[in-house]
């Protein structure tokens, strides 16, 4: 097999996937040897070209294979018997009869979307479901910040209503030492319920407060008369959507009326409300913090949204500026004596809060998908959601103090919330990111042009075919407990299962699948055998419309000879024998791989010790290039890494360095809110995070990539430096003397402008596609906001360099990526 038959980028195009490895081997013993995860990086509902998947959703529901255990769905890898009109499951190898309206149409020149070859991917709007309705949106807002925060939220908010679709709808609760909900349907004056802020509140109990229970002798008699008058049970009002509730006059009607009202009918009486935001009004001793109950409020808007629409998609929107310091989720105490957590605290368990408030948050997150968590650890064995969640929690946390990202983590990751951290809620950090959630497709999109890109209630499934299993999945979901036959006894992530809720999701959710090759090695596959692998998302639209997406990818397995497998190992018969020019070596995506490893290692971090974690990494670097790279044992001048591995090293070098591993100069609440993004995003933009981009701006030509390196920074250069979460343009020591000196205001140093504008055009073209929007940064040499740069580079020149060299120092004790790469080659060639 050749380099060049594998093009491992093109499957994301095709399918929105990303494989470690495109060739599989055999046997788990040489699985094992790979060392590499055997891994899918999936992006569900992005949008693919119109040559890899119909246009439009099919308007029909999916053929699937009769196994009970199976259920996959009909895809053109699939064997068709267009004689007797059955098809074979690749999954269960079951035979299945076509359906009457299949059968009689089809054939070799005449065949459905889904057998067409190159549809491999095949959405469906289910008919068989009932349409949810439009989703909801519930402010949740912090009203304890100082005024001039509050406006700027206050017009952010406004904004973001205007892009809501008119029929959404809309609802608001404000917080302080008391909880507010306010009634949008209340003409003449602003009318609003006040709970109390030291407890926590069950959707029942919630109804019952709002007055919202009164009317259930009401309800039984409007349910009376609707059997009478339509001659079927409540609810079934094919004007209702079916996200709404029972009986018409019940509880969640109520809310319907009064709490959660469209948009084009409740958006002047909202905005008034907005415009007349006031600080929390009760008073603040000054050695004390306010009192702000947020694990309350949360409390009261789940509640809330699960009473009104507990099938219908919906987000609990979190706006807040500081800690939870009252009631439940509380994170540290009010007197101003007690300091936050650090990460220090959470190591020697100092910090008696912690614990309770991450158990209370994801009580809120499981208490709608079939099991209250009640445990005492993040995980709870009390808790067993069997459903997927609608409705996501999103926090927006612009403080300069911990605000509790961390103990809210769960609750954000099972309901496939978002994060955004910024300083202040007039940063474009933050005002930015709201406008993006509410983004739309284009209105040339077919069947979606217009609407919300955000979906809801989504969950994934994953099939595969016998030689191998599932091992568990990282990102933000859920666990829906789904024991099948695929599902292997190794966990990874969350493992245990082949289905997960992942909640709120949009078209850059990424998810990572990890599988274990289960078969042994005693004998060889048949030539030509294939494996396969189906993923299965199942979400509601933004119109309400539920739909499932069916991506069926395939791929060759590698019999891996006697001679190979009993080879001598390169590592004195303790690691694996080193692989010639096998498919599987050629078929490796270091990229893919890379970003594996990264959300493995992530992961391993929440209950292992960072320096064990970089020692894992360590050994795995080396096992793998023992394994892939040609060498004599011994002579490390001979070490020679194929083009598929030749970055990965890079990789994880600079994985090493960042804020994923490193908790140097990171708060627990940062720390917490860079893995998650880390854990949602595509593989383009981890690596942007794991390894930064840098061009380089000079006189002496156009914008050029740069090395990561310090000696790519000079006095005449401007650099542009892309983290993912900050964009920095970082002028030399001339550039930035030659701009004091106001040369670029100068017709003759027209140059020199256009070369100050540059990296500023560019740095704004990368601003404009990404969520979160990052922090830009404009820094000169030498100058204290320079560190933003200056962290990431590798640290070629250091203050104990011998000479000097060329570029800027970088004061840090680590190793540089030359002296990381001699100790990895001798160490791999060692017999």
């Amino acid at each position: 097999m050749q380099e060049q038959a594998w093009d491992v980028a093109a499957t994301e195009e095709q399918s929105g996937t990303r494989l470690s490895f495109h060739c599989w081997p055999s046997s788990r013993l040489e699985a094992q040897r790979c060392v590499a995860p055997f891994g899918a990086l999936v992006t569900p509902i992005k949008k693919l070209p119109n040559t890899c998947a119909p246009p439009t959703a099919l308007q029909y529901d999916p053929i699937r294979c009769s196994t009970t255990t199976c259920h996959a769905v009909l895809n053109p890898y699939c064997q068709v018997d267009f004689r007797s009109k059955l098809w074979v499951c690749p999954f269960c190898l079951n035979r299945n009869h076509f359906p009457s309206h299949y059968a009689e149409n089809i054939s070799e020149s005449n065949l459905p979307a889904e057998l067409i070859p190159q549809y491999a991917t095949c959405e469906y709007e289910l008919p068989s479901v009932p349409p949810a309705g439009p989703p909801a949106f519930l402010f949740c807002v912090d009203t304890c910040s100082v005024a001039e925060e509050l406006a700027e939220l206050a017009d952010s908010l406004q904004q973001a209503i205007n892009l809501l679709p008119d029929d959404a709808l809309v609802g608001l609760i404000t917080f302080g030492t008391n909880v507010q909900v306010h009634e949008l349907g209340f003409g003449g004056i602003p009318k609003t319920y006040v709970l109390r802020g030291n407890k926590e509140y069950a959707p029942g109990k919630i109804g019952e407060l709002l007055g919202c229970n009164a009317n259930v002798a009401y309800a039984a008699q409007n349910a009376q008369q609707h059997q009478q008058q339509h001659g079927g049970p409540p609810g079934t009002n094919p004007q209702q959507p079916n996200g709404a509730g029972p009986g018409a006059g019940g509880p969640s009607a109520d809310v319907l009326e009064r709490f959660l009202l469209p948009v084009s009918e409740c958006s002047m009486t909202l905005e008034s409300i907005l415009d007349d935001l006031r600080k929390d009004p009760w008073p603040v001793p000054a050695d004390k913090r306010v009192a702000r109950c947020t694990g309350s409020a949360l409390s009261v808007a789940t509640g809330l949204m699960d009473l009104a629409i507990p099938r219908r998609g919906g987000r609990v929107m979190l706006f807040t500026g500081g800690p939870c310091t009252s009631g439940p989720g509380t994170i540290v105490g009010r007197l101003k004596t007690e300091t936050m957590r650090s990460h220090a605290d959470l190591v020697k368990n100092a910090e008696p809060l912690h614990g309770p408030a991450c158990d209370f948050y994801a009580s809120l997150a499981h208490r709608n998908r079939g099991g209250k968590n009640q445990g005492t650890g993040k995980t709870s064995a009390g808790a067993n959601p069997s459903t997927a969640a609608t409705h996501a929690v999103d926090v927006f946390a612009c403080s300069l103090d911990q605000v509790g990202m961390l103990e809210m983590g769960e609750l954000i990751e099972a309901t496939g919330g978002l994060m955004v951290l910024g300083d202040s809620f007039g940063q474009s950090v933050f005002k930015e990111s709201l406008c993006r959630v509410f983004k739309r497709f284009d209105d040339d999109v077919p069947q979606d042009g217009g609407q919300l890109q955000m979906a809801f209630g989504a969950t994934l499934e994953v099939l595969t075919s016998r030689e191998f299993k599932v091992s568990g999945a990282i990102g933000p979901l859920a666990s829906l407990n789904k024991n099948s036959a695929n599902v292997s006894d190794i966990e990874v992530g969350k493992g245990g299962t082949n289905a997960w809720s992942l909640g709120g999701i949009d078209p850059a959710t990424t998810v990572a699948v990890y599988f274990d090759i289960t078969k042994k090695g005693d004998s060889p596959l048949p030539e030509g055998k294939r494996r396969y692998i189906q993923f299965l998302t199942r979400y509601q639209h933004a119109n309400g419309r539920t739909r499932l997406r069916a991506t069926t990818l395939c791929g060759p397995w590698y019999n891996v000879s006697q001679q190979q497998q009993e080879a001598p190992s390169s590592l004195g018969g303790q690691g694996p024998p080193r692989d010639s020019n096998t498919p599987v070596k050629f078929s490796f995506d270091q990229e893919a791989a890379a970003v594996l490893m990264t959300r493995l290692a992530v992961q391993r971090t929440e209950t292992e010790d960072p320096a064990d974690v970089l020692r894992w990494v360590d050994r795995s670097l080396i096992r793998l290039c023992s394994k892939f790279a040609d060498y004599q044992p011994d002579n490390p001048s001979s070490f020679r890494l194929a083009p598929q591995f030749s970055l990965f090293p890079q990789f994880l070098f600079h994985l090493r360095r960042s804020q994923f591993l490193q908790l140097f100069n990171s708060s627990p609440d940062e720390a917490a809110y860079y893995r998650y993004v880390l854990s949602m995003s595509n593989t383009t933009n981890s690596l942007v995070m794991i390894q930064p981009t840098l061009l380089s701006y000079s006189f002496n030509g156009p914008p050029q990539p740069a090395l990561l390196d310090a000696e790519s920074v000079r006095p005449d250069t401007i650099l542009l430096l892309d983290t993912f979460f900050h964009v920095v343009v970082f002028h030399g020591e001339t550039v930035a003397q030659w701009r004091e000196a106001k040369y670029h205001e100068q017709e003759e140093h027209a140059a020199f402008r256009n070369l100050l504008e540059a990296p500023q055009a560019d740095a704004q073209m990368i601003m404009d596609s990404r969520f979160p929007v990052p922090r830009y940064i404009v820094c000169d040499q030498h100058k204290s906001e320079a560190r933003f740069l200056m962290a990431k580079l590798n640290p070629s020149v250091t203050h104990n360099s011998e000479g000097g060299g060329v570029g800027a120092q970088v004061f840090t004790d680590d190793v540089s990526l030359r002296v990381f790469m001699e100790h990895l080659m001798n160490l791999s060639v060692q017999s």
